[in-house]
């Protein structure tokens, strides 16, 4: 059961970009190869083949591999609730809420659920290639440790180390992390790649000498940094504004979009598309900053939808939503955003907080209650009162009715039947849906910019620039990462 590690000396060194980068490199040499995170903390998923929920980014290394995503892949998911607990998600499936305490406790028992999900994939494949979590280095996570060098030392396999020069001290990353592994785990290291490192490589040689001989470890590659590389984030959230200022371009001439950073925001990969649309200015407004200007206010999804709604109304939103529409702008809701726009929300047996109920904004006819069972299932239909195709996955608890739902946003095709989904207010200003990557395909992409005001909309497809972003990883990777390491793994 071949398997390679891939771990980092920080979160967000690039782990899962060079696991993507591996597993489309080997799948184009004809490798049945597959990903796998045994554990991962994140607010964004994606819904498998088998009607599980991994974590995004595992689910783009899948496509990376030219294969379905599989809960196999994620066997544990930890979804942020509070900065305390998170739900906890086994093999695809929600196992329940716990505190960050308890969760420590119970990772004896997730080790199995991790083994016996590795076990199974590695039967399914050639070769895997696994991801860290973090860094190997957390002295105070090593017991029972599921996501690093306990999960290496588990199955006996190598590990890559990954550190970002970009970050700085990348030097002091490598061997400061090499330091705090015990004798076994620096042993299993068999290699140090620097990642996204800007320059003449030839300024770096002499630092990549005395770490090679420091270490005792082989420097395997040092990948470059990727201008303009945008693929699904595991969970952090690229502020700032895209699009005209990104660009350059005349503001003027962009559909301006505005989306409040809300605490508990999940799956915000459903913007992604608008990030990367050139007539597209998107921007993030955090607490206590000033709203601008906007022809769209989105409302994402939430972990957290009552506290998240609660924080909106801290923070001034129902009046610059009141002020927007007065002056004809338009509103759209994404699944727990969607939930927010409605007359209340009811959460009875606390499956996203205290139990409770919180009124709504009152823009949508519509009431929510959150009930046990989440919905995981990827969809497929087109946009109503048009052909435009929409193609998405839906993750979540709530269940909405009302006279709201009489001018559905969606038309889905569900095996042989179809059905509605989501609303539009009576004055076609305000709309929300459950579907997630709802802009992905270029036709709903296109037709939701029409809708919001971006008359001639140029169609992007994000789901190709996935693929395009791929295959870009792959050849840096023939470029920079040795090419005996690199025909050691077809063998």
């Amino acid at each position: 059961m071949p398997t390679l590690m891939i771990q980092g000396t920080t979160s967000d060194a690039g782990k899962s970009t060079v696991v993507a980068a591996l597993c489309r490199w080997l799948a184009r040499r004809g490798v049945s190869v597959a990903p796998f995170k045994p554990q991962n903390m994140s607010l964004n998923s994606a819904v498998t083949e088998d009607g599980g929920e991994i974590g995004r980014s595992t689910a783009l290394q899948a496509q990376a591999c030219g294969i379905a995503p599989h809960s196999d892949m994620n066997p544990v998911l930890l979804k942020p609730q509070s900065d305390m607990g998170s739900q906890v998600i086994l093999r695809g499936r929600v196992h329940g809420n716990m505190q960050a305490l308890d969760y420590h406790a119970f990772k004896a028992e997730a080790r199995e659920t991790v083994l016996a999900a590795w076990e199974s994939l590695s039967r399914r494949h050639d070769l895997i290639i696994a991801e860290g979590a973090g860094s190997p280095a957390e002295i105070n996570l090593r017991a029972n440790d599921i996501a690093n060098m306990g999960f290496a030392e588990a199955i006996d396999c190598p590990v890559w180390l990954v550190g970002d020069i970009d970050r700085g001290g990348v030097f002091a990353q490598l061997t400061g992390t090499l330091a705090l592994l015990s004798a076994s785990e620096r042993a299993r290291t068999t290699g140090l790649i620097i990642n996204r490192f800007r320059g003449d490589v030839a300024l770096l040689q002499s630092g990549l000498d005395w770490l090679s001989g420091h270490s005792g470890k082989p420097v395997l590659g040092v990948l470059p940094y990727l201008s303009g590389l945008l693929l699904d984030a595991e969970d952090s959230v690229g502020l700032g504004t895209s699009g005209a200022a990104a660009s350059g371009d005349s503001a003027s001439q962009m559909l301006k979009v505005v989306v409040p950073l809300l605490p508990r925001l999940s799956n915000h990969t459903d913007l992604d598309a608008l990030r990367l649309h050139p007539q597209v200015q998107l921007t993030f407004v955090g607490p206590g900053e000033t709203v601008p200007p906007a022809d769209l206010i989105l409302l994402p999804g939430s972990k957290s939808t009552r506290a998240d709604l609660a924080w909106l109304r801290e923070q001034g939103w129902p009046q610059v939503l009141q002020r927007h529409l007065r002056y004809g702008g338009r509103v759209l809701g994404i699944c727990g955003g969607f939930q927010m726009l409605g007359d209340s929300i009811a959460d009875p047996d606390g499956l996203e907080g205290p139990p409770g109920d919180s009124p709504g904004l009152g823009l949508l006819r519509l009431n929510t209650r959150m009930v046990p069972g989440k919905q995981l299932r990827q969809v497929q239909g087109v946009m109503t009162g048009g052909a435009a195709r929409v193609a998405g996955y839906e993750i979540h608890n709530g269940v909405s009715d009302g006279p709201a739902l009489a001018r559905p946003l969606l038309t889905l095709d569900d095996d042989a039947a179809s059905r509605p989904d989501g609303a539009r207010s009576d004055d076609d200003q305000i709309a929300g849906t459950y579907v997630h990557g709802v802009f992905d395909h270029p036709d709903a992409c296109t037709a939701l910019l029409r809708w919001a005001g971006l008359t001639e909309a140029t169609p992007v497809d994000y789901r190709a620039h996935r693929d395009s972003q791929l295959d870009r990883l792959a050849d840096m990777l023939d470029s920079h990462l040795d090419p005996a390491a690199l025909a050691d793994l077809c063998r």
